[in-house]
């Protein structure tokens, strides 16, 4: 009797346990879907809410659905953990909220739900991305705002169903399956607000990082148009301008999700963002990077951008993402920095600024590739993949910063200072070169005379007007000592310092060759001999003459601009100019200059005088103003458009009346 009575009282126990247990979890189901929100004053996440059930019903949108037997959501687990033998490729949440029916402005977001989904009140559409069924795969980073409509809000409750997409990724992520930034409920306007603040702080670095690429860009693109031999110039602008092409994609995926197909185009973007980061580290190097490694560099790209796409779609593992990053890791993490701490070795500072960022991009790479094979440790999954997210957006204050973005950001900012330290070494050897330049024309300005020795019964005027500091042009007036001139004008081929260099070594000629002869033959002969050998490949116009007392001229020509007698070009016979062959012939002519006659001797540069029209001064402005003061010839040529260095000579003969005086 007194064992039946312990049976019966252990049984009655059981019963009351089981009870117990069965009102406990009833009552944990219904609180796990109710959620008061009729006093709303604040947005607040329901991400982490609600019930879930795999498969697919349309049924489950509808508000008055029994959803009683689906398993209450828990923020703590992973998705795996939910449905272990159920791994279905839809995957329905339902949420039961109470609400004011006086309330108006209030308004749902959804935020990194899935790469496809579809939000309903009762059982209202009101939000949805990508395709479902069929699946369409569509970026996921836009916080989606709808406004709930009144007449559903004037019911005073609402069933809001999420329907999602659920491909192998989604299952076999370490990661909690529900978080609560996924649905938020509140004002609309404050939605709104948050969002922006959201949208600022989750991307202002890479904004930046995109902005100063850009710009670093245009700067590069100014100094290579003027050093073209500076081939990473042109590549450092191709890598801004890919940048800045990326940023609209950038900011349109902020405000709305689009199709992974359209966002491909962003992966080709990428792609060629590798090639040309290998083509500046390749043009720092200064030698080539070998053909295999840029076969194995190519292959590595198209690897990272194929996986993208296949990862992007679900169709792998989520974990398998850390092994997409290998072969680009290799390159731009193993490869790279290797080639440049070999370059900085050499002496190489520039290869060293270089290499610091590179090294700060790989700690990521190394750090990802790390995470992401510990992720495989099933007790260690969670951990890693929180250290992971850490070291992708780690927030400073409302700004998330990642490793990888300040990789990049410092990247652009080395090829910064690399353009400005070699603008500041090329400021003080521009600022040695004028120094040099201005010595060089107070040489110049001492061996091309000024002011010139005055020979009686001769007027004799002289003006020169360079193109630069210093130029090409020449000119000596040498009295022959018998009351008559020698008179050398010529043009040496180029401009700068290399042609005053040449101009000193003739005037330095010239004054040799008077002391022996005034020949203008003999003269330009050995004008001619002298420069054989010293011009690499150019020459110089000369042409000679010599004006005795009584006013006859002897003339030869090497090439240059004829004279003007008395406004009429001189007609002289043609010869090479000085320091082509060591064989020319140099012939004379000879003509009286009579008393009152004016001889004008040019250089190119006044016909060669050019408008910003494009019109040439030409040789009939020229012989126009020949009888004319020289510096009045020089004034128009200069204010026509001065293009290269300008010389005027005129020599008038007294007249006879001045002469018997």
């Amino acid at each position: 009797m007194a064992c039946r009575t312990y049976s019966f009282l252990m049984r009655m126990l059981l019963s009351a346990l089981c009870v117990a247990a069965l009102l406990a979890f009833t009552s944990r189901s219904v609180a796990a879907q109710a959620f008061d929100a009729s006093n709303l004053r604040t947005p607040v996440q329901l991400g982490a809410a609600g019930v879930v059930q795999v498969g697919d019903n349309p049924a489950y949108s509808q508000p008055d659905f029994d959803d009683s037997h689906w398993l209450p959501v828990d923020a703590k687990k992973s998705p795996s953990e939910y449905f272990p033998q159920q791994q279905s490729p839809i995957i329905w949440r339902r949420l039961h909220v109470k609400v004011s029916p006086q309330q108006t402005d209030l308004a749902l977001q959804a935020y990194f739900i899935s790469r496809a989904f579809e939000v309903y009140v009762n059982g209202q559409k009101l939000i949805d991305s990508g395709g479902v069924d069929p699946y369409v795969a569509y970026t996921r980073n836009a916080r989606l705002i709808a406004h709930i409509p009144e007449a559903q809000l004037r019911t005073g409750s609402l069933v809001i169903a999420v329907r999602a997409r659920a491909p192998l990724t989604f299952w076999s992520s370490p990661s909690h399956a529900f978080n609560g930034p996924m649905l938020t409920l509140g004002d609309e306007s404050i939605l709104r607000e948050r969002n922006l603040l959201s949208m600022i702080g989750e991307n202002a670095i890479s904004v930046m990082e995109n902005l100063l690429a850009l710009g670093v860009g245009l700067v590069a693109l100014a100094l290579f148009i003027s050093q073209r031999q500076r081939r990473e110039y042109f590549w450092i602008f191709c890598l801004g301008l890919l940048n800045g092409v990326t940023l609209p994609f950038l900011f349109l995926c902020l405000v709305r999700n689009i199709s992974v197909n359209r966002w491909a185009l962003v992966e080709a973007f990428q792609f060629g963002i590798y090639v040309v980061l290998l083509l500046i580290v390749q043009a720092f190097l200064r030698k080539p990077l070998g053909r295999f490694l840029w076969t194995c560099s190519i292959a590595s790209f198209f690897i990272a951008v194929a996986c993208d796409e296949v990862f992007f779609y679900g169709l792998v593992p989520g974990s398998w993402d850390a092994f997409f990053v290998i072969p680009i890791g290799i390159i731009f993490s193993g490869v790279v920095p290797i080639l440049l701490f070999r370059q900085l070795r050499r002496g190489d500072r520039e290869a060293g600024i270089l290499l610091i960022p590179m090294l700060l991009s790989s700690v990521w790479v190394y750090a990802y590739i790390g995470l992401g094979l510990v992720q495989l440790i099933p007790p260690l999954a969670a951990s890693a993949y929180h250290a992971w997210q850490t070291i992708n957006a780690f927030p400073v204050g409302i700004i998330n910063v990642g490793l990888a973005d300040l990789g990049n950001l410092s990247f652009n900012f080395s090829l910064a200072i690399i353009m400005v330290l070699r603008s500041t070494r090329m400021s003080r050897q521009q600022a040695v070169l004028e120094n040099e330049m201005a010595a060089a024309r107070e040489v110049q300005q001492v061996i091309l005379p000024e002011q010139v020795e005055t020979v009686p019964g001769f007027t004799i005027e002289s003006v020169y007007q360079p193109a630069q500091q210093v130029g090409g042009d020449f000119f000596q007036i040498l009295p022959d000592g018998r009351g008559g001139l020698l008179i050398v004008v010529g043009d040496v081929a180029g401009k700068g310092l290399p042609a005053a260099m040449l101009v000193s070594v003739l005037v330095g000629a010239i004054r040799t060759a008077a002391a022996y002869s005034q020949s203008p033959s003999e003269v330009l002969c050995q004008l001619n001999e002298r420069l054989l050998g010293r011009t690499h490949g150019g020459f110089s116009t000369a042409l000679a003459a010599h004006i005795t007392a009584d006013g006859w001229v002897t003339i030869a020509n090497a090439g240059h601009l004829s004279p003007y007698l008395d406004g009429k070009e001189v007609d002289l016979p043609g010869a090479l100019p000085l320091g082509i062959v060591g064989t020319a012939a140099y012939e004379a002519i000879q003509f009286h200059l009579p008393h009152g006659s004016r001889l004008t001797f040019y250089s190119d540069g006044v016909v060669e005088a050019q408008n910003p029209k494009g019109e040439l001064f030409g040789f009939d402005r020229a012989k126009h103003l020949s009888m004319q003061t020289a510096a009045s010839i020089v004034q128009a040529a200069v204010q026509f458009g001065q293009s290269d260095d300008i010389t005027v000579v005129a020599i008038r003969r007294a007249s006879a009346i001045a002469t018997a005086a």
